[in-house]
């Protein structure tokens, strides 16, 4: 799709620097509602690693909306520059999933990344910085709590409670189906935080993972 990346940064940074840039590009996050008028192409991301973590798999599964059929996927290998550090998983699994990204003939109008958007130490986790560096609209799914304390969720579908970080609302904990455990949901991108929880129940059918992340990790682990 000949993808324009807004702010192109060096990848081959150490920890502190890294966490550094983190705080300057968190200044450019817009968690308001710029979504397109209609929403036709939502997109999953997901990313795994093969030969022992030597190489770096990022899928990209795009699915229409409403129908949540699967219209486009894109696969990209790279060897796996950046350690496994909790808190800079972007700098490590971002450079695949821009080369996924660039196998696209039709930029999706929404993104699901597998990971943390705002609900992140330094308020900037995979999906946010997905979002700054291509301006896609981002939301961030995560499977298992990164940061943050919340109250129990009940236990139906679309019920969710607020997710806390030292006394600022970061995300979202939501039930998409009973009796499953629920999912950290925060803004990623020129969406807020209850745009992204909505949408993540419009993209989910009847399993616990919403249907872009279900292809998504289908492909990044098959």
């Amino acid at each position: 799709m000949g993808l324009k990346l807004h702010r192109a940064h060096p990848w081959d940074l150490a920890p502190a620097q890294a966490m550094a840039l983190q705080g300057r590009l968190r200044t450019w996050v817009r968690l308001v509602d710029e979504l397109p008028a209609e929403v036709r192409r939502v997109a999953g991301v997901d990313v795994g690693f093969e030969e022992r973590g030597a190489v770096t798999r990022a899928a990209i599964a795009i699915l229409s909306f409403p129908e949540l059929r699967l219209v486009e996927s894109a696969v990209a290998r790279l060897p796996t520059a950046f350690p496994y550090i909790p808190g800079l998983l972007s700098f490590r699994e971002v450079p695949a999933i821009l080369a996924a990204l660039e196998k696209i003939c039709q930029p999706p109008d929404l993104v699901l990344v597998d990971g943390q958007g705002y609900a992140h130490p330094r308020r900037l986790g995979i999906a946010c910085h997905l979002g700054v560096l291509t301006e896609l609209p981002t939301i961030g799914v995560g499977k298992t709590r990164l940061i943050g304390t919340h109250p129990p969720v009940p236990d139906q579908r679309g019920a969710w409670v607020p997710l806390w970080d030292h006394g600022e609302e970061v995300g979202a904990v939501l039930r998409t189906r009973p009796g499953t455990k629920p999912l950290f949901v925060s803004a990623g991108h020129r969406i807020s935080l209850p745009s992204a929880v909505a949408w993540v129940l419009r993209c989910s059918a009847g399993f616990r993972l919403p249907e872009t992340t279900r292809q998504a990790h289908r492909l990044a682990s098959g």
